[in-house]
């Protein structure tokens, strides 16, 4: 079935238009990212689905196709921590960078994956630059305790040029939630992910149950998975699919983080992050709470896939 067909089927608005399988989604999916389609059928496409919204079988669908067309990174011995990093600092310093190194510092790999999809915003991977971190010109093995970082297009270029429609009609597609959820390793892996709107919890709980995936999720801060440090949020954990809560959200927000920086730019929430790391600023008590869970999941990982 030509892509034309979906869009008939998903393009009657959000009344009228029609749910598409598991299947349906994969193959509908797969085109698009293999360029097998014309630029008007993707803005098309992006468009009803920006107007319909995805089910938890269509975007079970959506993966399967990016699963099966990623450029993975090898199995390690522990099971790697996957960073999706898209949106970047837009009101406080970008801390995705400082989780990724207090993960390594506790003896695992991490890999952060990105690229820009919101102009004048500070970049995790900018940061890590700023830190020493280059970014990886190909997939590769990630040692225990190093953090690495990729483009999206290293990983399928496909990916990348559907997340560059944002920059053409200004509004995200399946590819933008897809990035946030892919498991873009050939082993064991800790997807960290987060959402920014109460209405994709549901969704989100029935795709990673579908997917069978190992997750944690919480309440994002402006787009990024680390923790917003003047907040305790709700984190469910998914192992092999099955359904953990955490933690419930705590109620407040403080008024101040003790040395957390007012300004957002590169270099300064580079200096934040050193200081951190050296000890000589505190880990924000929310950020060192997140590593908790995330070193727990690691844990679980592990116990499942031994023989």
């Amino acid at each position: 079935m030509g892509i034309s067909q979906y869009i008939k089927e998903i393009g009657r608005g959000p009344r009228g238009s029609k749910q598409l399988t598991r299947e349906q989604a994969a193959d509908l999916f797969g085109q698009v990212l293999d360029g097998s389609v014309t630029d008007l059928e993707i803005g098309a496409f992006c468009l009803a689905m920006r107007i319909k919204g995805e089910t938890p079988e269509e975007m079970c669908g959506f993966l399967d196709a990016t699963h099966q067309r990623l450029a993975r990174l090898p199995a390690t011995d522990r099971p790697t921590i996957v960073l999706p990093s898209y949106n970047g600092a837009r009101k406080l310093p970008v801390l995705t960078p400082l989780l990724a190194l207090l993960l390594a510092r506790e003896g695992l790999p991490v890999l952060l994956h990105g690229m820009r999809t919101e102009a004048r915003r500070i970049l995790a991977s900018d940061v890590l630059e700023a830190l020493g971190v280059q970014a990886l010109a190909a997939p590769k093995t990630i040692a225990n305790g190093e953090v690495a970082h990729i483009h999206t297009e290293r990983l399928h270029p496909g990916l990348a040029r559907l997340l560059a429609v944002r920059e053409v009609v200004g509004l995200r597609n399946p590819g933008h939630s897809a990035v946030k959820l892919m498991n873009p390793c050939a082993g064991p892996a800790v997807v960290v992910t987060a959402y920014t709107h109460p209405e994709y919890l549901d969704m989100l709980h029935a795709t990673f149950t579908g997917m069978g995936t190992t997750t944690l999720l919480s309440r994002g801060l402006e787009g990024e998975v680390a923790t917003d440090p003047r907040r305790t949020p709700r984190y469910d954990a998914f192992v092999a699919g099955k359904h953990q809560l955490l933690q419930e959200q705590q109620p407040g927000t403080a008024t101040e983080v003790p040395g957390l920086p007012t300004e957002i730019d590169v270099a300064t929430t580079a200096e934040y992050t050193r200081q951190v790391l050296a000890g000589a600023l505190p880990v924000p008590p929310a950020l060192a709470q997140q590593v908790e869970h995330i070193l727990h999941l690691a844990e679980q990982t592990t116990k499942e896939t031994l023989p």
